[in-house]
């Protein structure tokens, strides 16, 4: 059993996936042990090959979808197989620095928090385009208004809690609009979630960014869903 669960979805992520492996690994986290948890979520280009290599280091835990399943999908399927106490979203494309990690953990550690996200401040050097952000800011402020918080950025990956936390979710979502579904559950049940500002560099369409515009319908769709399962 390991201290620090760090989940890695996985999928065509060739030109980046050792860097961010390797980056996840050599970094120092405020914990004794880290387990890496990766789901190859059905890669097609290469990446199952590298993950297999990777793998090799014993503390790398490896799981894989024969086909893509999404990246909802690849989270349950990271949780399922993590051990520690603590469980951390890490995305393979280098946006985000796992260095933040560290800081988000902290808080929980210190008992001021139960739940902890890493809020994205969107500046122009870190903004992949207009519409991205204000898609962004526009789910934030729909859940917002939907269970009355204030929360600078829910599509955030970089999000710490307890493992048995993030389980007791019971997370159904097979796609981006897993980010929504775990904050709206969180947001459903009472939980306070604590924000911790952590740097981030977007990629762009030809660097291999995935998200659309369906996909922000999605997110307002679970918003609206888990607003309404908290009435039951």
């Amino acid at each position: 059993m390991s201290d620090l669960s760090i989940l890695m979805p996985v999928f065509n992520e060739r030109e980046t996936v050792r860097n961010a492996v390797e980056q996840v690994l050599a970094t120092s986290y405020p914990v004794d042990d880290v387990e890496l948890v990766i789901v190859d979520d059905g890669s097609t280009d290469g990446t199952a090959e590298l993950l297999a290599e990777l793998a090799r280091d014993p503390r790398v835990t490896l799981a894989s979808h024969p086909v893509n399943a999404g990246k909802g999908a690849a989270v349950q399927t990271a949780l399922q197989q993590a051990s520690g106490t603590y469980a951390a979203i890490m995305d393979a494309d280098l946006e985000y620095s796992p260095d933040d990690i560290a800081t988000l953990l902290q808080p929980i550690l210190d008992g001021e928090a139960e739940v902890v996200y890493g809020t994205r401040g969107f500046e122009s050097h870190s903004a992949f385009s207009f519409w991205y952000v204000i898609g962004n800011k526009g789910v934030t402020l729909a859940a917002n208004l939907l269970f009355n918080s204030y929360l600078g950025d829910i599509m955030t990956c970089h999000k710490v809690m307890r493992t048995e936390i993030f389980r007791s979710l019971s997370l159904k979502s097979r796609g981006f609009d897993i980010e929504p579904e775990i904050t709206g559950k969180l947001l459903a049940r009472g939980e306070r979630i604590y924000e911790v500002p952590i740097r981030y560099r977007a990629r762009g369409r030809a660097e291999g960014k995935k998200l659309t515009a369906l996909d922000g319908l999605r997110v307002l769709r679970t918003l609206v869903e888990c607003r309404l399962l908290a009435f039951r």
